[in-house]
């Protein structure tokens, strides 16, 4: 208390630094209860406008009076346990963040700033007491303004317009060019800057002094180190809004403005520290070209997902791979020193910092190559176009094991006819495994050769699906069982198709009118299972209802699980109740 009542600018800090954080708190705290009491999630959902529970709130219980009355057998839904990534998902957010705001300070218009702006407090306020209070009001200024920008975001939007503009193929192309512009504008090519004006109009109340000048001097620094932190913002912003949380921009701000806000305060409580930070060169450049190329390959995914939701077919996974490994190589060139911009300088020797990030460069070049001819490359597959767009593939299919899969055609009744929509799934069909795209087909298949049917609910553009069937599927205990023990339905949610005129429908559980196949199958899902994230695996028996185990509890749902026994025990599990 006593440090208090000496430093009272402290004391309004620290008021508005608690109102900020119980706000978030608080926040946060609802919004994980949302997630865990309603399990619908569309966090893996890419670009189909497809019915989610925040849609169907308000009917939910007359789909489910509904459902009670269909001819059709629905068990109830189980909720499906949270994926271990879910209860991460803000404090990633709030991660990335931090790093995007750390990063941002050792730019060229913010770092020169540092000593500037603490010798500036130190100077003008006299004492270093005053100082300190200053400074540390600068600091929460900075927070209160970044985190209000991510608030006024969801606020306007809302969490359910931010995930649609972050699903829909559109703005996917929007994000894609968006990035592109971003990166070219780290490269050197230009600046983005707001207005000059705003900039004197900021400077001038800051001369005002008091509480309300450090606040418009905060302002002036976030206006003039825009053409810095603008790239940064909105790769963190488009990453937020694509997790589908409602405070998803608001914690992102709060942990970049917090990371660009703790130097200048730092700083200002230990001035002497300042002689230990490097002079301010050609190394800030530096810095701000490698982070263009980042932003560069960073697009390249949202491109991807556009070519995988619409059947364009030509970006494939070498196409990919090509682009990152030409990235990563220009990345190494440059830290070495080998190729240069007009606005670098010159490079006598090589640092310790440059040439371990130049091995570290080359050495993650070196493990993409092999990429191109069909290697797994686990540790990045989820963000990688999936295996079945490689033209030219030598990878082993896994070794399953047991007796083949392959059924022929005079085992299945001809009146199931052809498979639907396997044309539509060439590019994420996984080697070596038969797959169905069509529920009902699925049904006559399992009944015709009394295997359990475990579904699928996958997407083009599901990070998580493409993490499983790289890093688990291809087990060959795994894969075996898939082959020979289950009827594999995968069914596509963010399939861009349209559904025939015929089939088209109004859900009896969103009220939406479901136009395209992929909106069909997420209806399903939702409906019938009270889910909306991918993957989720289901299995069923014959007549389409949950598998029940010996105790006559029905097996529920499972999200994505990369502990490979444990993805094993469900497996046997459900093998086990159907002979049962």
């Amino acid at each position: 208390m006593k440090l208090l009542n000496r430093f009272p600018c402290l004391r309004t800090v620290l008021v508005l630094i608690t109102a900020l954080l119980i706000f978030c708190t608080t926040n946060v705290k609802t919004a994980s209860a949302a997630q865990k009491s309603d399990t619908v999630s569309t966090t893996d959902v890419q670009f189909t406008d497809i019915p989610t529970a925040a849609d169907s709130i308000a009917i939910r219980k007359k789909a489910a009076d509904s459902a009670s009355k269909a001819t059709v057998a629905k068990p109830t839904a189980t909720p499906s346990a949270p994926t271990s990534e879910k209860p991460k998902t803000l404090w990633q957010i709030f991660i990335f963040g931090l790093l995007g705001g750390f990063t941002a300070v050792i730019l060229p218009c913010i770092y020169p700033l540092l000593p500037l702006t603490v010798s500036f407090f130190t100077k003008k306020s006299g004492s270093r007491r005053k100082a300190i209070g200053q400074s540390l009001i600068y600091g929460a200024s900075i927070i209160v303004i970044y985190v209000t920008l991510g608030l006024l975001i969801s606020i306007i939007f809302g969490s359910d317009a931010l995930n649609q503009l972050a699903t829909n193929g559109i703005f996917n192309i929007f994000f894609f060019l968006l990035l592109i512009v971003f990166g070219v504008s780290f490269l050197g090519a230009f600046e983005i800057t707001l207005p000059s004006s705003l900039a004197n109009k900021l400077d001038e109340n800051a001369d005002k002094g008091g509480l309300a000048g450090i606040f418009f001097m905060a302002s002036t620094l976030v206006v003039v180190s825009f053409s810095c932190t603008g790239p940064i913002i909105g790769t963190l912003l488009v990453d937020a809004a694509s997790k589908g949380d409602r405070l998803g921009p608001a914690i992102g701000m709060f942990g970049f403005s917090l990371a660009l806000a703790l130097p200048f305060t730092i700083f200002a409580l230990f001035p002497s520290a300042l002689k230990s930070l490097p002079k301010s060169g050609g190394w800030l450049n530096s810095v701000k070209v490698v982070l263009g190329f980042l932003e560069l390959a960073f697009a390249l995914k949202f491109l991807s997902n556009v070519d995988l939701a619409y059947h364009w077919n030509w970006f494939d996974r070498e196409i990919f791979l090509s682009l990152w490994i030409a990235i990563g190589l220009l990345i190494g060139l440059y830290l070495i020193g080998k190729i240069k911009f007009s606005h670098d300088s010159d490079l006598p020797y090589l640092t310790i910092p440059r040439t371990f990030l130049a091995i570290i460069t080359f050495a993650f070049v070196i493990y993409m190559i092999p990429g191109l001819w069909g290697a797994p490359l686990k540790s990045i597959s989820a963000f990688l176009p999936p295996e079945a767009t490689q033209d030219f593939n030598l990878s082993a299919v896994p070794d399953g094991g047991g007796s083949s899969s392959f059924t022929p055609a005079a085992i299945i009744p001809s009146t199931i006819g052809e498979k639907k929509y396997a044309a539509n799934y060439t590019r994420i069909k996984t080697r070596g495994l038969d797959s169905w795209y069509d529920y009902d087909q699925a049904l006559q298949v399992s009944k015709a050769l009394h295997k359990p049917i475990l579904i699928d609910f996958t997407g083009f553009n599901c990070v998580n699906c493409r993490k499983m069937e790289a890093n688990v599927w291809s087990d060959p205990q795994v894969f075996s069982k898939l082959k020979n023990d289950f009827i594999l339905l995968q069914l596509v949610v963010d399939d861009k198709a349209s559904l025939p005129v015929n089939e088209q429908f109004v859900s009896d559980y969103s009220g939406k009118k479901i136009t395209t196949l992929g909106g069909k199958w997420s209806d399903l899902e939702a409906k019938r299972f009270n889910s909306n994230s991918q993957p989720l695996y289901v299995m069923l028996d014959s007549d389409g209802n949950l598998l029940k185990d010996t105790s006559g509890k029905e097996i529920p749902t499972s999200p994505a699980n990369y502990d490979i026994n444990s993805y094993l025990q469900y497996l046997e599990s459900g093998i086990a109740a159907f002979k049962k």
